[in-house]
C-alpha cells in the first residue's frame, strides 16, 4: 500500500494480515451501456486484520467523508457476502488507501464492494472463484460492467439478468488509457435520472447494431472502427452530455490529435479517451491546454 502510515497493521501467530488491491474501472464505453467495463491501474489498497471491534483507518484525506464502521460499504458488503455463504464475518481493523477519485465515474463504489467480498472469502475461508465474486458484485449493483473489470481486469462483457451471470474478457492490448476528471461530481442518482424513460425503437435497433459491430471490431482490433462506434452510443451519452461541461473541448482535442475515442466514465464525469500507446503522450500533451481537468494517463490493468 503506498504512503503505508504509523498505523500499519502487524502480522502475528494470532492475528494474520491480509493485504490486496482492487483496481478502478471506467464501464460502459460507449454503447457498452450496463454491460461492458475496463480495468484501470488506479487502486483501492486494503489491509486488514481481526480484531475487538470493526474500525477503518483511512489513510488519504477524501476517504475521510466515508464511514469508519459497518455502515462503510466495504464492510457491509463484507458481512452480506458471509452471510451469504452461511458464515459469520469476524470484526476488522481495515487500512484503506485508495487512489480512486470518489463519485466520479472511476468505479470507486464497485471497488469497496469487491474489496468487501474479498475480505468475506479470505477471512470467512470461502473460497470464491472469480465467476462467485462477480455474481455476488453483481447481485448488490444490479449489472456487472464495473464489478466484473475489478476482479477479471482487462476489457469485461458481462450480462446479469434473473440471477443468472454471464461473461467474457478480451484482450485490449496495444491500447493507452488517459483519464480527463472534473474538479466537480455527479450523483449516479442524478446521472440515471438524466435518461429517458423509454427509447424509440429505432434507436434501440440501431444501438444494438452499434454495440455488436463495435464488440467484433475490439476482438479483430480493428481499433479506428471501433472508435467510431464507441462514440455513436444512443441510451446515455447524449442525455449525460449536458452534465459535464469539459465534455466537448476534451473530445475534439483528443481525437485532433489522433484518439480513437473519448467517452464518459462510468456515471462520469470523468472521460475516458482510448488510444494508441504510441499516441499517448501528445493526446495528454495536447490535453494539458485544457482547463478544467485533471487529465492522466493510466495503464489498462491485466492481472497477468
Amino acid at each position: 500500500m503506498k504512503n503505508r502510515s504509523s498505523n500499519t497493521l502487524k502480522p502475528s501467530h494470532m492475528m494474520p494480515v491480509h493485504q490486496f488491491k482492487v483496481p478502478a474501472t471506467s464501464a460502459n464505453l460507449g454503447p457498452g451501456f450496463d454491460s461492458m467495463g475496463l480495468a484501470l491501474g488506479k487502486f483501492l489498497h486494503i489491509e486488514a486484520a481481526e480484531s475487538s471491534r470493526w474500525e477503518v483507518v483511512f489513510e488519504n484525506e477524501f476517504l475521510e467523508v466515508l464511514p469508519r464502521d459497518e455502515k462503510n460499504l466495504v464492510i457491509r458488503t463484507a458481512i452480506w457476502t458471509a452471510e451469504k455463504y452461511g458464515k459469520k464475518m469476524p470484526e476488522l481493523k481495515i487500512m484503506m488507501g485508495s487512489e480512486i477519485p470518489l463519485t466520479h465515474g472511476l468505479g470507486s463504489s464497485a471497488s469497496a464492494i469487491i474489496a468487501g467480498i474479498e475480505l468475506a472469502d479470505r477471512f470467512c475461508d470461502l473460497a470464491l472463484s472469480d465467476f462467485d465474486k462477480v455474481l455476488c458484485g453483481s447481485e448488490l449493483e444490479g449489472h456487472p460492467d464495473n464489478v466484473g473489470p475489478a476482479i477479471t481486469g482487462g476489457l469485461f462483457v458481462g450480462y446479469y439478468g434473473s440471477g443468472k451471470l454471464y461473461y467474457h474478457t478480451l484482450d485490449f492490448s496495444g491500447l493507452s488509457a488517459i483519464i480527463s476528471v472534473p474538479p466537480y461530481e455527479i450523483d449516479t442518482n442524478e446521472a440515471r435520472a438524466a435518461l429517458p424513460g423509454t427509447y424509440r425503437k429505432a434507436d434501440a435497433v440501431d444501438q444494438n447494431a452499434i454495440n455488436n459491430v463495435m464488440l467484433l471490431s475490439i476482438v479483430n482490433k480493428d481499433y479506428p472502427s471501433m472508435g467510431e462506434l464507441m462514440m455513436r452510443d444512443l441510451f446515455h451519452e447524449p442525455y449525460r452530455r449536458p452534465l459535464i461541461r469539459e465534455y466537448d473541448e476534451v473530445r475534439q482535442i483528443a481525437l485532433d490529435q489522433g484518439a480513437y475515442a473519448t467517452v464518459i466514465s462510468g456515471a462520469g464525469p470523468s472521460l475516458l479517451t482510448l488510444c494508441d500507446v504510441a499516441d499517448a503522450g501528445k493526446i495528454l500533451n495536447a490535453l494539458g491546454k485544457a482547463p478544467g481537468c485533471v487529465h492522466e494517463k493510466v495503464d489498462i490493468y491485466s492481472r497477468e
